[in-house]
């Protein structure tokens, strides 16, 4: 258990650090330098905050489970930052695309499992893997631990995206015995994929299912 806090603390110490260095290298990639200059000005500094210590996440009745640790609202819209989990065997949706997001994964215990594109990465724990928008992919856990990780995301709100679904949609499909292709259910998935620019490919999921034996 020590090592997981150590581990989990590492993680969030870095957090900031790898952050400040995404925003520094987006301005570096202007090529006037009033661009940058206005940049830098619009920027606001976020206030200072301390993220405590928890206890380690336990998955959901489906399987996998989030929280969030950080609100884009807290570092003025320049990321956001999540703790999620995921059951052995378990497939984290459809494979899908951002239209605007971008993702950076830090493992904290097992190997992730992440198609991109046409091809499989796999992420153990102590390394990091960025899924850049407009890229196909889904995470996976072929493993029989529980996976754990850190997600951090630029450019959107998405943490709201995952609460919504976590805390708001799959609770009312369990407890009505509803399934996602629910009519109802189905038509505010599709109004939240809208909103976030994501694009599902659900026909991706099934062979990845089969090949590695997931659910």
């Amino acid at each position: 258990m020590k090592n997981n806090s150590n581990s989990r603390r590492d993680a969030i110490q870095q957090l900031g650090l790898l952050s400040a260095g995404m925003f520094m290298l987006s301005l570096n990639s202007c090529t006037d330098d009033k661009i940058a200059n206005d940049n830098l000005k619009e920027t606001k500094a976020p206030l200072p905050f301390l993220i405590p210590a928890q206890k380690p996440l336990e998955t959901g009745p489906m399987g996998n489970n989030m929280r969030t640790l950080i609100r884009s609202t807290q570092t003025n819209n320049q990321f956001s930052c999540v703790e999620a989990v995921l059951a052995p065997k378990k497939i984290a949706g459809s494979p899908h695309k951002h239209d605007k997001l971008d993702e950076l994964m830090y493992v904290l215990e097992g190997t992730a499992s992440i198609l991109m594109g046409d091809e499989v990465v796999e992420v153990k724990a102590g390394c990091w893997h960025l899924r850049p928008r407009g890229i196909v992919h889904v995470v996976w856990n072929s493993g029989s631990e529980n996976l754990r990780l850190i997600d951090m995301y630029f450019n959107q709100n998405f943490e709201d995206y995952l609460e919504e679904v976590y805390f708001k949609i799959i609770p009312e499909v369990i407890q009505n015995k509803l399934s996602f292709e629910d009519p109802i259910i189905a038509k505010r998935m599709a109004e939240l994929d809208k909103k976030f620019g994501l694009t599902y490919y659900p026909e991706k999921q099934q062979a990845l299912i089969d090949k590695y034996g997931l659910s």
